[in-house]
């Protein structure tokens, strides 16, 4: 039985009826980490729903194969493939395979690995709508649920928006409250910091631009300077008015 397609065409060749025609991305190579299998098998549905539903189990299968390369993956696939071809293994759905898979490769680790990642994620400087969707792709195959699921996401949001919303009279009780919730004030609260520097801008520039405004205080200045030496020559000065006078006394006196 030979696989058609593969990893180096994109699986456009598999199968008689490709169903739509739409673009969709190229797979990654799956070589059998544990952490790239949820999102190795995600893409494979997304692809097999929209490219190969009219196809056959075996050339879906096939093609699903093809992507798997590399590790300890390729000893897995070889097997896989023999038995296919000896009729050892009959697959009734797409889906009956990618269990085996998912067994084969994840096991109980899985399990452990997402929930590993769900207690590290922190929102840091990411919007709240970055932050809700990394976290619900983490959650996906960790078994967290329930009050222990809200706990871990209260603690990678950002420490002012969870201390807003415990603070509230009626905090939120399931996932997706907070979920909105949280979104809807991380929202509020960066377009109320955008209008705050819009305004302080306006108030320190005064709506001039900085090289306009020196401009026009230039010549305000010079005039200013120009003005000084004036006021200082204009008129006698007080001693010359004082040695005239004496000047008038004394010889009026017939002095000398």
């Amino acid at each position: 039985m030979q696989v058609q397609g593969g990893a180096g065409t994109g699986g456009e060749a598999v199968g008689s009826n490709m169903g739509s025609h739409m673009e969709v991305a190229k797979l990654a190579i799956f070589n059998g980490e544990v952490a790239k299998m949820g999102g190795f098998i995600t893409a494979c549905r997304l692809f097999l729903r929209m490219k190969l539903r009219g196809s056959t189990v075996e050339e879906q299968v096939q093609w699903v194969l093809s992507y798997v390369q590399g590790g300890s993956a390729d000893v897995w696939k070889e097997n896989v493939m023999e038995e296919l071809e000896a009729g050892e293994v009959e697959y009734e759905s797409v889906e009956e395979f990618l269990t085996s898979l998912r067994k084969e490769f994840g096991g109980g680790e899985e399990e452990s690995v997402k929930a590993t990642e769900l207690r590290k994620i922190e929102q840091g400087g990411r919007t709240m709508e970055e932050f809700v969707q990394e976290f619900k792709r983490a959650v996906r195959g960790s078994e967290y649920e329930g009050r222990p699921l809200i706990e871990e996401f209260k603690r990678g949001i950002n420490g002012g928006i969870r201390r807003k919303l415990i603070e509230l009279e009626n905090p939120p009780t399931f996932i997706e409250q907070w979920y909105r919730r949280v979104t809807a004030l991380d929202r509020n609260w960066r377009e109320s910091r955008r209008e705050e520097e819009r305004l302080k801008k306006k108030e320190v520039g005064g709506g001039v631009p900085k090289q306009k405004r020196q401009s026009l205080l230039q010549p305000l200045v010079w005039q200013r300077r120009q003005l000084l030496p004036q006021q200082v020559t204009t008129g006698p000065a007080p001693m010359e008015g004082i040695e005239r006078t004496n000047a008038v006394v004394l010889r009026g006196s017939g002095v000398g």
